[in-house]
Parts: C-alpha cells; sequence; structure tokens
C-alpha cells in the first residue's frame, strides 16, 4: 500500500487534505518496473496517473525512423496527466533507466482529485503546460531540421548533375586544347594560303553557333549524323563514328566537307583527314565548355534560390514578392517533381510585393508544397503517371491570395477538423511530428495576422492563404 510519507514527498500531494491523501492511498495499484523494460510506447493507448517514488526512467520519441532522447524522470516524480485529460494516444516512449517503483492511480480517481483540489489542479496544468512546451519545442526543432535535411537531400540532388557536367568539362578540355594547339602547328608549317585556312575557321565559327544555339532538333541531328558517317567512311577515316556525332553537332554538311578535302584526299600524310578531326575537336570542346558553362549557371541559380529561401543576411522582416518564395522553394524540390508530378502556375504578376517574414513565409510554402507532393506521389500512377500541382495568386480586397492546390486522394471528411492541431498527424508513427500545419497556421495567422483555410474532396484539395497588404504597397 502506498504510504502517506512517501507521498507527500511530491508538492503536488502537499496541496490535498489527509482525507485525500488516504483516499489517494487506498485507490493506487503498485508496479515495479525493471531496468530497461519498456514502461509505455509511443502511440500506445491511455492508461493511468502514475506516481514514481524510486528509479529513474528515460523518455524518447521516433522522429524520421530515429528514437531520439528528450528529457528523464527521476523520482519522485508524476507523469500521464495529459493523457488522461485529452485521452490522446501517448506521444513517447518511456524506459526504465533503473529499477523503478510506481503507483497508478485511475483516470476517473485522477479526475475525480483533480477537480476537488484547486492546488492540485493548479500544480497539474502547470506540469502540462510545462511538458507540452518542452515537447512542442523539440519537434519544432526536428521539424526544422527534418526539413533542412530535406532541402539539403533535395540541393544536392540537383547540384550532382551541373557539379559533374563541370568536372568533365575542366577534366576533358585540357588534352583536347594540346591536340587542337599541335594539329594548328602541323598545318602551320604546310604554310597554306589564307583563303583556304579562312573556310575552316567559318565552318568552324559557324559551328560554334549551331552548338550554342541548338539549331538541328534530334530527328534533323539524327538524320545528319548518319549522313556525315556514311561520307566519312566512304572517305577512308578511321573511327568515323568518333567525328560523326561532333560534326553533326556543327551543322556541318557534306557539300561542305567534300570541298574543304578536296586537296587533301590523295595527302600521305596526317593532313588526309586532319582536318577533320580538327574541326571535330573544336566541337567537341565547344561542346563540352557549353555543358560546363550550363552546369555552372544551373549551380550559381540553384545556390541564389537557397540564400534566396533562406533570406541570408537580410533582417527578420523584408519587403517580399511571394512568387519569389514560392519559385525559390519550387527550384530546391526539383528533383521530386521529375517522378510523374506536373505544376501548373496561374500567377498575378501585378501583386504587389508586401512587408513579412521572409524566411518563415517559405517555411509555409515548404511544408504545403511538400504535402501536396506527398499527396500527388501516392497516386501518380493511378492517373496515367501523373500528378498535378496547382500555384494561384491573386489579390483579394486588402490581402495577396495564394492557392496550393494538389490532385491527391483528398483528406478524409472526419479529420478535415483537426489538420490543424498541434501534434494530430495521420502518418505512421515516427513518419510525422503533427507539427507542420500547426506552424503553418502560426506563421500565417500570428505572425503575419493572415488567414488559412482549405477545401478537400477527392482528387483536389486547395489551401488558401491570405496575407494583408500594408497600408502602402511595395511595387
Amino acid at each position: 500500500m502506498l504510504c502517506v510519507d512517501e507521498l507527500l514527498t511530491l508538492e503536488l500531494f502537499q496541496q490535498l487534505s489527509q482525507e485525500q491523501i488516504h483516499w489517494v492511498c487506498d485507490r493506487a495499484q503498485e508496479m515495479e518496473l525493471s531496468s530497461g523494460e519498456v514502461f509505455v510506447k509511443q502511440g500506445d493507448p491511455p492508461r493511468g496517473f502514475y506516481v514514481m517514488l524510486s528509479g529513474r526512467v528515460s523518455i524518447t520519441r521516433i522522429s524520421e525512423g530515429i528514437e531520439m532522447p528528450i528529457g528523464q524522470h527521476q523520482a519522485p516524480a508524476f507523469f500521464g496527466e495529459i493523457q488522461v485529460l485529452t485521452d490522446e494516444l501517448v506521444p513517447v516512449t518511456l524506459r526504465a533507466l533503473s529499477d523503478c517503483r510506481l503507483y497508478e492511480i485511475s483516470g476517473d480517481d485522477f479526475r475525480t482529485l483533480l477537480h476537488s483540489c484547486r492546488g492540485f489542479e493548479r500544480l497539474i496544468f502547470q506540469a502540462v503546460q510545462k511538458r507540452l512546451r518542452g515537447l512542442e519545442s523539440f519537434i519544432q526543432n526536428r521539424e526544422k531540421m527534418a526539413a533542412l535535411g530535406t532541402l539539403a537531400a533535395g540541393l544536392a540532388h540537383e547540384l550532382n548533375n551541373p557539379a559533374a557536367a563541370v568536372i568533365r568539362a575542366l577534366q576533358d578540355i585540357t588534352p583536347a586544347l594540346l591536340e587542337l594547339q599541335r594539329m594548328n602547328f602541323v598545318y602551320g608549317q604546310r604554310q597554306v594560303e589564307a583563303e583556304h585556312t579562312e573556310k575552316w575557321l567559318k565552318v568552324r565559327d559557324d559551328g560554334w553557333d549551331a552548338v550554342v544555339n541548338r539549331r538541328l532538333n534530334p530527328i534533323e541531328f539524327s538524320d545528319r549524323e548518319e549522313q556525315l558517317l556514311e561520307w566519312l567512311e566512304n572517305y577512308g577515316v578511321e573511327d568515323a563514328w568518333k567525328l560523326a556525332e561532333p560534326l553533326a553537332a556543327g551543322n556541318v554538311d557534306i557539300e561542305t566537307l567534300t570541298e574543304l578535302m578536296e586537296r587533301w584526299k590523295d595527302d600521305p600524310t596526317e593532313l588526309k583527314d586532319m582536318g577533320l578531326r580538327w574541326l571535330a575537336l573544336s566541337f567537341e570542346v565547344m561542346c563540352t565548355v557549353s555543358s560546363g558553362l550550363r552546369g555552372a549557371q544551373r549551380i550559381s541559380q540553384l545556390v541564389q534560390s537557397m540564400k534566396s529561401y533562406s533570406y541570408m543576411d537580410r533582417g527578420a522582416q523584408q519587403i517580399v514578392d511571394v512568387h519569389d518564395g514560392i519559385e525559390d522553394t519550387l527550384q530546391l524540390f526539383a528533383y521530386k517533381f521529375k517522378q510523374g508530378i506536373e505544376i501548373q502556375r496561374n500567377y498575378d504578376r501585378s501583386l504587389p510585393k508586401i512587408l513579412a517574414f521572409g524566411s518563415e513565409l517559405n517555411q509555409v510554402w515548404t511544408n504545403l508544397i511538400d504535402n501536396a507532393v506527398d499527396a500527388v506521389s501516392s497516386i501518380s500512377f493511378a492517373n496515367a503517371g501523373k500528378g498535378v500541382i496547382e500555384l494561384a495568386t491573386a489579390q483579394n480586397g486588402d490581402y495577396i491570395q495564394v492557392q496550393i492546390a494538389d490532385s491527391g486522394a483528398g483528406i478524409p471528411v472526419e479529420i478535415q477538423s483537426r489538420i490543424f492541431e498541434p501534434f494530430y498527424t495521420t502518418k505512421p508513427v515516427g513518419s510525422g511530428s503533427g507539427l507542420g500545419l500547426d506552424a503553418v497556421r502560426r506563421i500565417v495567422e500570428n505572425r503575419h495576422q493572415g488567414t488559412i483555410t482549405f477545401t478537400s474532396q477527392p482528387g483536389k484539395t486547395c489551401f488558401t492563404i491570405c496575407l494583408p497588404i500594408a497600408t502602402h504597397s511595395y511595387q
């Protein structure tokens, strides 16, 4: 039986009368935990209210598949009040770190005590407030880290191809340039008249323009490559297939090659086909440089998007264009859209800029777009491999209106009233914290005095965010 003196070691029970304390001692059921034993698992249904008089238990929570420590209960302590009061599933796992002695008070008995003693009630709600703040702070930090991880993974994925293009360009271009210099030296020793040399240079320069502007469509390119391959083989070029592709990229025709090579076709030295190889290598270098340049530009674009997304080097509030934030977010999520997702934009670019917390608004776009991606990804194969995310902006009175819609399965009617609740999630245990939409709501409503609403039915869910325009707009 629970001892009165042990119970009074907790300030909470010092609020009770002697009669109430004896009433608790009569009803409390003793429990023992061995070191390492799991007392309650995250996601379990609520049980009772517990008083721990000896021992120590750890508090952990599964986040993104990893069990993360949150804190500990050290005797004397009490816990379990939140689940008794809310009837919600347990949000954490409790594991004994040493042998523990506890007493369980049923939910009904706990509620009776709560309503019969104001001092007891006050301390309980202070504990609830403190614990919820701690749990929410932990999960919000994990949410930020998870969001950062998602963006970092996306950024790394998007940077990989352009970075590889730059590396290939730097690796391949040096030996190619050295070979071109050697060819120029060999050609120069023959002291060829300037008029003939100018013809070669013109073909090279025209080819550069063709490479940069990609004049040929894929069908024309394939036809030109076949024609050139046949001509090169007839001319007697060894490994003609290696030259056909770059010459086709340079939009060279066989009539031009026939004219240029007429004087060299019977030459016994390497000059017999060196001009062809010089042209092909020149175009390869141009293609490599062009590819590397596009890669460098893409890297620069992504870095700028990330910098703009995070609003680095700026104050807390900035004058922002909501379109910039949305587009920066889309840039960082681009790797996800390659999996059968179509993005449709319907922007009103004449909207005024607004004074806002730019990085926080980008958290809103990140959460809503990421949720939309999850929604459409689950049904994209059922819709001929295409899921659709629609983004629209407009002015609605004194507000800027942003709509993010998806073609997913929709939010079930029975849970629509709860999706903005803290900790509420439809995802499996450990896969979602339930704070994403709560954070969205707080940023929109509390930080920006805006509104967020949604409509949902199978095939279309649409979130509408309205942000107030200041008394003067920023064009």
